[in-house]
């Protein structure tokens, strides 16, 4: 388990050791979850031939989003001795024949709702990180990418005008989170449609919320559905916009309530992987909670109780991101997202 840390930053040491994490699962074949609809017998194949690329990680979309994370660590700590196996590992797998045989994949009639929309957006998340890197190899790997990343961005523009109501719940489907990672790979790569129809679609779901109850946790969230929807239409809404429907969303936030946004989730048994997901859910809380204290700035008293209860819920649950393969495969990811806020 890690220890106790006293400020909620990702630092190199901390880096390093989830780099390590990831690197010892992202090739772990077994065990495996897949989500895969067999026509007929000669669809019954293992994971590493149906996914070259993305095989370990216990399923599809960890091993994207624990991708992303050793992107992150290789490119905000270069110098990292985990580095270099995190290069070797994306010069032998984000290649020309592996994407393609991923990219004919999600091609397939039969998985034309693979990993929607949950995949989809860290696919479009990790293209975003790779486009970041100011190297050769970055960006070789994101070219490599780059028709994978496409064309899930179809599939969001084809998607998102049947999607009549929000998903709300506080797993995979989450609408609020899919707007979040498409914005920004939007942003990233001037799709300018993808933004305004996310940003349409996102005003027409929640613009009139008001009075959150916040009935959450759920008994497998990993998402706080308020404050997903809430760090949403902050992406979505002018500045002064935003700040008028926040208080008409979560009126008593300066007040701690509901109490229940700020308090951190118990998990009762680590080894069980729903029950896991608390974990994950106190670590999208700090950092939604984090960017929206960057966001309202330190003149505005509600930017401290989210900081403070950010610093909290990260602390529940940072010794337990290894120990037990349930969590193990992916809550680093959420953790570094955690750590690693970068606005304000």
């Amino acid at each position: 388990m890690m220890r106790r840390m006293t400020t909620a930053t990702l630092t190199p040491d901390i880096a390093g050791r989830f780099a390590r994490i990831a690197l010892g699962h992202v090739s772990r074949e077994y065990p495996n979850r897949l989500d895969h609809t067999m026509s007929g017998a000669a669809d019954v194949l293992e994971p590493h031939v149906l996914h070259p690329i993305f095989y370990g990680s216990f399923d599809w979309h960890s091993c994207v989003n624990s991708y992303w994370m050793l992107a992150r660590v290789a490119r905000r700590f270069p110098e990292l001795p985990e580095t270099g196996a995190i290069t070797a590992l994306f010069d032998a797998r984000i290649t020309l024949a592996n994407v393609a045989t991923e990219l004919a994949y999600i091609g397939q009639p039969a998985h034309r709702g693979f990993e929607r929309t949950y995949g989809w957006v860290w696919l479009l998340k990790l293209v975003t990180e790779l486009n970041a890197f100011e190297t050769e190899r970055g960006r070789i790997w994101s070219e490599a990418l780059k028709p994978f990343a496409e064309a899930f961005a179809r599939k969001l523009i084809e998607y998102l005008p049947k999607a009549t109501y929000p998903i709300r719940a506080g797993t995979h489907a989450n609408s609020a989170f899919a707007a979040l990672f498409g914005l920004e790979y939007a942003a990233a790569t001037g799709n300018e449609h993808l933004t305004e129809l996310i940003r349409e679609k996102s005003l027409g779901w929640f613009a009139e919320d008001a009075a959150c109850q916040v009935w959450e946790p759920c008994g497998n969230d990993f998402f706080s559905s308020a404050c997903t929807e809430n760090r949403a239409m902050l992406q979505v809404l002018p500045r002064a916009d935003f700040l008028t429907w926040f208080e008409r969303f979560l009126p008593q936030f300066a007040a701690k309530e509901p109490a229940t946004l700020f308090r951190p989730a118990f998990v009762s048994d680590r080894s069980d992987g729903q029950l896991a997901h608390l974990d994950g859910y106190n670590f999208t809380r700090a950092w939604h909670l984090r960017d929206l204290a960057g966001y309202l700035g330190a003149s505005d008293p509600r930017a401290r109780i989210a900081l403070e209860a950010a610093e909290e819920l990260l602390q529940s649950s940072l010794p337990y991101v290894a120990g037990e393969y349930m969590g193990e495969h992916w809550l680093a990811t959420y953790a570094t997202l955690a750590l690693d806020v970068t606005r304000g």
